[in-house]
This record gives C-alpha cells, sequence and structure tokens, in this order.
C-alpha cells in the first residue's frame, strides 16, 4: 500500500478506508503529519490553595509581574524565590467568585499601569504597578462584575452582580470615572439575546450573550460613545471562559460548538462535522469554570483545558487545541487547575536554586552563638543534590525567623547544621523552611530562562504550581483509520513508521465485520535494521497504531506505510 498519511483529526465522522487518524494524543499539526508535546515543568513554589484565575503585567521598564488568585485570595509572584506574596486588600479574604448558581473565577485586565481584578462577589480591585503592595478597591463606585476586559481606551465590566443584563464602561482615559454622561463613561442593557457573558477587548469589543453576539465600536464624539451592532442572532456564548483572543482573531465555544470570529466578519463554525459532538459529550456540563481558552502567540494555536465527565473533581484533565492556519484540531492529555498564556518573569541563575527538584527541609533556625542564623536541616544530601560544594544555597519559605529567607553563602557545621554567612538572627523560628534543589536535576534547559520572554502556554498544576509546557515529550499515540474492504480479507505483515522517533512501537487491530468491537494487536518494537514494525494478522479490517514513549526525542511522524496483501474470502 502506498503511504497512508496522518490527516486532520475529525473524531465526530467515521474513519473506514480514510486518511483521516482513528486517534491521535499528545501530538501537535505540522505541515507534513505531527510532532511532539511537551510536558509541563514548573517554575515557582506553590500557592496556598487552588488557583482561580492568573494574569501577567508588563510594566514600563520591560520587567514582568505575575499575579494569581484563589478563591479568597490575591498573590503576586516574588521574582527571586517564586513564591507567592498575599496582595490581597488589607490582608484580608474574598468571598469565593460565583456568578449565579455556577462556580466562576477570577478576571485581570491591564490598563497602564493598574492591574485590575474583578469577581462578581467584590468590588473592584486595582493594583498601581508603581506603587501598590496590595490590592485596593477602585474609586468611582464601578458595579461589582464578573468580566473585564479593555476595549479601546475604555475599561469594560460585564457579568454585572446588579444587572447581568448590562455592560458598563468606565471614562476616556479614566479607570475611576463610573458616572454615567461623565468622560464618556455609561452603559447599555440588552433586552434580548440573554445574561453577558463576557466581552472580548481589542480596538473594539465583541460582547458575548447566552443567545446573542454584539460588536461594539468607538464612535469619537458622539453622545452613544459605542455604536453596537448584532452580528449573530441564536448563537451565544457557551462557557464564558472559552473566549480566546489570539491577535486580531477570536475563538468560542457556543452553544453550536466551536466557532471563530475573524477580524471584521462574523462567527465561523471550525468545529462542525469535525470535533463538536465528541466535545460535547466528554465534557462535564457541570463544571464550566475549568473550560478555559488560551492562546499560544509564539505559534497558531489556540487551546481549551476542560475538565471530562470523567475527571477529578476540581482539575482539567484533557486540553484541546486547534492550529488556525492549518485547521486541524488535537487533544492533549493533561491535568491542572488553570490554563493561560503568560509570559515568565525574570529569573537569574541564582534564582534557579530555588525552583530545582529535591530541596532540603529546614527544621530549626537559631542563634548560633555569635548572631549569625543557624539552620538545622533534614540532611545534607541525597540522591539528587549535595550541598557541600556550592558557593551558595536559596532559603525560602522559612515562618518565624523569616531573616534566614534569601540568597547565602554558608558554612558547613556538621551533618545536619549550617551557618548563614553575613545573616543575622533576629526572630524565634516558627515552622517551615526548605533550600533550593539541584541545577542538575532540572528538566528544563538554563536556555530556556530570561530576563523576560514572549508570553507562551502555561498552566497551573494539581499541586497548584505554576509551570510551561517545557518538558520532556509526551507519551505520543497516532492510530490510522480502518483499513480493508467489504470483499477478501487482508494479510497484515506490518507497517513502517515514517518519523524521526528512534524508539517506536507499532500494534494493529483486527476485526471481520463493522459490528463487531476491534481486538488490539500485540505491540512490536521497530526494528533497528529495517524501520518496520513487524507482525501478521489475517483479518477484514485493520487500524494502524504507533506509540512514541514519552521521553523520546523526536520531531515528526508523518504517517505510515502499510505492508499488506490480499487473503481469502471468508
Amino acid at each position: 500500500m502506498p503511504l497512508l498519511q496522518w490527516g486532520a483529526w475529525t473524531p465526530d465522522t467515521t474513519d473506514y478506508e480514510a486518511q483521516t487518524p482513528k486517534t491521535i494524543l499528545n501530538v501537535i499539526p505540522r505541515g507534513d503529519g505531527y510532532g511532539p508535546f511537551p510536558s509541563v515543568s514548573s517554575y515557582t513554589r506553590p500557592l496556598p490553595a487552588t488557583c482561580r484565575g492568573a494574569f501577567y503585567a508588563l510594566k514600563s521598564d520591560g520587567s514582568v509581574l505575575t499575579f494569581s488568585a484563589t478563591a479568597t485570595k490575591l498573590y503576586l509572584l516574588n521574582n527571586t524565590d517564586f513564591t507567592w506574596t498575599d496582595v490581597s486588600k488589607g490582608g484580608g479574604v474574598y468571598t469565593p467568585p460565583t456568578f449565579g448558581s455556577q462556580t466562576a473565577n477570577w478576571q485581570f485586565a491591564q490598563f497602564g499601569n493598574l492591574v485590575f481584578a474583578t469577581q462578581a462577589n467584590t468590588v473592584l480591585q486595582v493594583y498601581d504597578l508603581t506603587s501598590s503592595s496590595a490590592f485596593a478597591d477602585c474609586a468611582g463606585s464601578p458595579p461589582q462584575a464578573a468580566y473585564i476586559s479593555v476595549v479601546g481606551r475604555f475599561l469594560v465590566l460585564s457579568g454585572l452582580l446588579s444587572n447581568p443584563y448590562r455592560i458598563q464602561w468606565s471614562g476616556l482615559n479614566a479607570t475611576t470615572t463610573w458616572t454615567s454622561g461623565v468622560n464618556q463613561s455609561d452603559f447599555q442593557d440588552f433586552p434580548d439575546g440573554g445574561i453577558v457573558r463576557g466581552v472580548a477587548g481589542g480596538e473594539y469589543g465583541v460582547i458575548f450573550q447566552d443567545q446573542a453576539i454584539r460588536r461594539m465600536s468607538y464612535v469619537p464624539g458622539s453622545p452613544i460613545v459605542f455604536q453596537i451592532d448584532r452580528i449573530a442572532q441564536d448563537k451565544g456564548l457557551y462557557a464564558p471562559y472559552s473566549i480566546i483572543r489570539a491577535g486580531e482573531r477570536i475563538f468560542f465555544y457556543s452553544g453550536q460548538g466551536f466557532a471563530k470570529i475573524d477580524p471584521g466578519g462574523y462567527p465561523e463554525p471550525i468545529g462542525r462535522e469535525k470535533v463538536d459532538r465528541t466535545f460535547l459529550a466528554d465534557i462535564d456540563k457541570a463544571n464550566l469554570q475549568l473550560f478555559i481558552g488560551a492562546s499560544d502567540p509564539r505559534s497558531s494555536r489556540v487551546y481549551w483545558a476542560y475538565k471530562s465527565t470523567n475527571g477529578q473533581a476540581a482539575l482539567f484533565d484533557k486540553i484541546i487545541g486547534y492550529d488556525y492556519v492549518l485547521d486541524k484540531f488535537f487533544p492533549i492529555s493533561n491535568s491542572g487547575e488553570y490554563l493561560l498564556g503568560i509570559s515568565q518573569s525574570g529569573i537569574t541563575l541564582e534564582s534557579l536554586d530555588a525552583i530545582a527538584p529535591t530541596p532540603l527541609t529546614i527544621t530549626g533556625a537559631a542563634n548560633n552563638g555569635s548572631g549569625a542564623i543557624r539552620l538545622t536541616l533534614s540532611a545534607l544530601s541525597n540522591a539528587n543534590f549535595t550541598i557541600i560544594g556550592q558557593n551558595h544555597i536559596v532559603v525560602y519559605g522559612v515562618q518565624g525567623t523569616t531573616e534566614a529567607n534569601g540568597s547565602w553563602q554558608f558554612t558547613q557545621i556538621d551533618s545536619t547544621h549550617i551557618d548563614l554567612v553575613g545573616s543575622t538572627f533576629t526572630h524565634a523560628y516558627v515552622s517551615g523552611g526548605q533550600i533550593g534543589g539541584s541545577l542538575d536535576a532540572m528538566i528544563l534547559s538554563l536556555d530556556a530562562y530570561a530576563t523576560a520572554v514572549q508570553p507562551e502556554i502555561a498552566q497551573f498544576n494539581a499541586t497548584h504550581q505554576l509551570g510551561f509546557y517545557r518538558g520532556a515529550n509526551l507519551e505520543a499515540i497516532l492510530e490510522s483509520g480502518e483499513q480493508g474492504t467489504d470483499g477478501r480479507k487482508i494479510t497484515v505483515r506490518g507497517f513502517r513508521p515514517i518519523t524521526d522517533a528512534a524508539t517506536v512501537y507499532g500494534s494493529a487491530s483486527y476485526r471481520d465485520t463493522q459490528q463487531a468491537a476491534p481486538t488490539a494487536g500485540t505491540e512490536v518494537l521497530i526494528n533497528a535494521r529495517t524501520g518496520r514494525c513487524d507482525m501478521r494478522r489475517e483479518t477484514r479490517y485493520s487500524r494502524f497504531k504507533v506509540r512514541i514513549p514519552s521521553g523520546t526525542d523526536w520531531s515528526f511522524c508523518a504517517g505510515i506505510e502499510p505492508d499488506v496483501v490480499q487473503g481469502g474470502y471468508l
């Protein structure tokens, strides 16, 4: 048989005698097939609780600040030791976010030097990048809102607690002006189309309701401020966090499936007769707060994380991606709490110790008799980390003797004690504390760390840590459409995977009728000399499956060359 290429993944359609694969997993589309998808590598310490929102802000000097939220707190990432600092208003707690009867997330937006955080159960929060040490209530009495965006030079709030059928915007370049008629601040109520579920920002806004989509365009000098036009009827937003702004394009999930809006255009379906039916049957409709969209600015791909019906509570367990240049969907098996596109904060080589694997546990801190801090450790070495010989360490998470936290040179006293050179013991030890692990044990290349980098796709994992998709390649699975005919049987003698992966396993399923369940064949390792996966099976229908183990270094898998001959009749 000729080359059987891996086509577009379309699980909504039959794969009988098709170029479309039956199954793909943990791969990304290429023009010549598919490539590997990396695992997540964490680079921060854990949040105290489940992540319920995150955002990065760019300061005027080009540096990056990373914010995150739990249900009751707002946090800022410490760019030195990668712990999370509580920046909640007054150090207090917030009412957990909900919208109506649904569990909700926090949303963030940047307007100049200001970062805003919102959810319907609290006053709009604001953080000044030039001066703030904590969030505060936004002045001007803005409405409490579930969603936030920036349209032109206006801050726009939607999902209002007081009126969910309304959007409201601030004054022009005036985020503390919320009085209608003052400096072009105003609101708009919608008598039809249902509840407003969010606004995609940009030079113009796209308003998403339950059953309508509208475009809002700024009209300078006009008393109406924004011209609002309906661009879709009986088609709205199914899940509020599925909206993705990728450059000038907008992607979202409507009640009719995945869709996009090109610049100046109207909603167009992208998942119909491809993935929509499969996806709708799989998603847990009671946990739409975990249906979260994000764009990867480094590529032409967008992603939606979601919790499946079989997923673990409070976590998404699957991701569906879409390459809008190649027009191909692809599934990823990965669990986490929150998905986002984010820019990494600046990291020095010294700071990397704090996030390296296998940290040491601190069990005590005291005065060494000369005024310096003496740390008691669980051990000075283990399989992945040897403290002796390093010229500095990073201490973090110490409670009580907080002056111990930071980067230090040290003197070893005995098998369980070290002194921090240049330190001054001031406060009594309470609990906690760790010393960063070994750089040699990190799975990320040090080349991946820079002062600040272009945003990329990231997530908070199940242990509340933020990380990027830069780790070892995930296990990849590609299975062809079903080949065979209703006439004579075929004899499968094997196939040759077209890939540069050195380690590949192959198998072939078999069944004799379309009504029978396919049986998985025995998996065999590729022959290093011939590049074939050899097997023998007589059947009427067969699918050819390739599995590339996790951690394998490879770049492409274009398809397979089946070795099949005609067999006998039934």
